[in-house]
Parts: structure tokens; sequence; C-alpha cells
């Protein structure tokens, strides 16, 4: 692990170290509202452990404390955590090797170690920022989600401090980068219309997974640009 601290400039390991920070607030954070509302301490700490994605953490745990079934909550965490799939072909020079190697790999493969490693050029540092982001982030996010859920218990009502707040304030926080173009701004609109126009007829849990619907006008949005680009390509060697 020390080497690899040394591989990176100094600028990437005071971003990761700031990184490791802010994550290890919303793991706490995480930790006392899963507690405070009704699960057991172990509950936070194996999922952080086993799953390790705090957004569908944060999405999955939202479900179940809001009356969702355990199916739904499974979901929900699945189709937000679907994003990882591409993420492991952008890192696979950095994850060959062993079998083991490359299924710790896939565990630590989060948005932040991504990120900072396509911020390298080179396989090498690609490969440290890849790890040290990865692992530090694995120890610190468990760390803070132990002491968040112990907090839980003796602080009672994390209503009280805000901390309730951080469900969708995290949940919004991974949305937004993502509200880029028109058309996926106008997806994501139309799934929160249909998430909040269904949930006071459904079960919890059922809304937010109604809110794909979203999802076909975003493919009908990238298939109208497809089409725009094809003809505009077309016409400009038409003119040539």
């Amino acid at each position: 692990m020390y080497s690899l601290w040394r591989t990176l400039d100094r600028d990437t390991r005071r971003d990761i170290a700031l990184v490791c920070l802010a994550d290890a607030i919303v793991g706490a954070s995480f930790g006392a509202i899963a507690v405070s509302g009704g699960m057991r301490p172990w509950v936070p700490v194996v999922m952080s452990l086993l799953v390790f994605a705090g957004g569908a953490q944060f999405a999955a745990v939202g479900v179940v404390l809001a009356g969702g079934s355990p199916v739904a909550a499974v979901v929900a965490g699945l189709v937000l955590n679907a994003r990882l799939l591409p993420f492991g072909f952008t890192v696979a020079d950095v994850l060959d090797g062993r079998w083991w190697t490359r299924l710790l790999g896939a565990h630590v493969m989060i948005d932040e170690s991504v990120a900072f490693a396509l911020r390298q050029r080179d396989r090498q540092r690609r490969r440290a920022a890849f790890w040290t982001c990865g692992l530090g982030l694995f120890l610190v996010w468990n760390l803070a989600v132990v002491l968040g859920a112990l907090a839980g218990g003796v602080i009672g009502e994390t209503g009280a401090l805000g901390l309730d707040a951080a469900f969708p304030t995290v949940l919004l926080a991974l949305v937004l980068p993502s509200l880029t173009g028109r058309g996926t701004r106008n997806a994501a609109l139309l799934g929160a219309v249909v998430a909040v126009a269904a949930t006071p007829f459904l079960p919890a849990g059922l809304p937010v997974l109604l809110a794909l619907a979203g999802l076909v006008l975003a493919g009908r949005s990238a298939t109208a640009t497809e089409t725009t680009s094809t003809t505009q390509t077309g016409s400009t060697r038409e003119a040539h």
C-alpha cells in the first residue's frame, strides 16, 4: 500500500485523502440512520463489507426503512449499481492478474477509484491510483459505518441532528453529475413525476422502480440524436 501511495503525485494523494474524509462523514451518517431507523447494528456493517456501494446502500436501506419489501430494496440497489458494469471495461488494464486480485478489484471498483484511475496517463499510475483510492475508501468507509452504527444506537433520533437528510442528499449528489444533456434531464424529470404520482397508491419501493419509465424517454432521445448526427454527416459528405 505504501509503495502505491509513493507512486502517486502529491496532488493526487491529497485529493484521495479529501475524498476519504468526505466519504467517512457519509458512512457515519449511513450507519447512524440505519440503526436509529430500527435496524440492528450489524446490518449496516455487514452490508458495507459485502456490498461496499454507498449509493446502493442508501437506496436499499431507504426503501426498507420506508416500509418497502427486501426485493424492492435489492432491485433499487442493483439498478443504481448497473453503472459499474461499463466501469469494469475502462479499468480492465489495472485489474489483470490472479483471480483473487480481479475479484478484490471488482469489489473496490466504485465511482471514486475509477475516476482517479482514469486521471492518470500511464498504466502504473492508473493502477496505483485505483488501488490506493479503492482500498483506502473501503477501510475508511467501513470504520465510519461502525462508528455511525454505534452512535445511532445512542442518538436514537437522527432527525434532531438533521442526519435524516443524508438519504436524499447523497442520492441527489449521485444523480446531478449525470444530468448534463437535455434528454437525460427530461428522462430524470419524467421518472421523478411518475414516482411522486405513484407514491400515495403503491407500497414503498415500487414508485422508485416505476421511475425507470424515464429510461424510455432517454432511449428515444439518444436514438433521435444519433439519427440527426448520421443525417448531418451524410449531408456534409454529399456537399463535398
